[in-house]
């Protein structure tokens, strides 16, 4: 439960000025919700030259690339990249980069992929 204690004067300003700073905060806020980046799916799918599918997730609050490959679930961690990002575990490595993403199994080649 809130209490709030009647103001007059100079309080009612400072009262009024945070009601009107909070609105305007909310309205910034809903705004910026329906940017571009903000709807911005966390689900990829790719198919690769090799003629494999799979999927790929990133989420805010995670810097894991979480894939599903080859009927299976693997979870790879950001790894040290020059240029783009790189993600690697379980065998799997997927790399993104402006050139384009590949991905690397266990003892098969990299192959070049493109989102769907």
């Amino acid at each position: 439960m809130v209490y709030i204690r009647r103001a007059k004067g100079a309080n009612m300003n400072w009262c009024k000025a945070t009601v009107i700073l909070g609105a305007a905060a909310l309205a910034a806020g809903l705004a910026s919700a329906s940017s571009p980046a903000f709807a911005q799916q966390p689900f990829q799918n790719y198919r690769c030259a090799d003629g494999s599918q799979f999927v790929v997730g990133f989420f805010p609050y995670d810097r894991r690339a979480h894939l599903q490959i080859d009927g299976k679930a693997v979870t790879l961690g950001k790894r040290v990249a020059l240029s783009g990002s790189r993600y690697s575990g379980g065998g799997v490595t997927l790399k993104i980069t402006k050139a384009g993403t590949t991905v690397k199994r266990g003892k098969r080649p990299a192959t070049a992929c493109e989102q769907t």
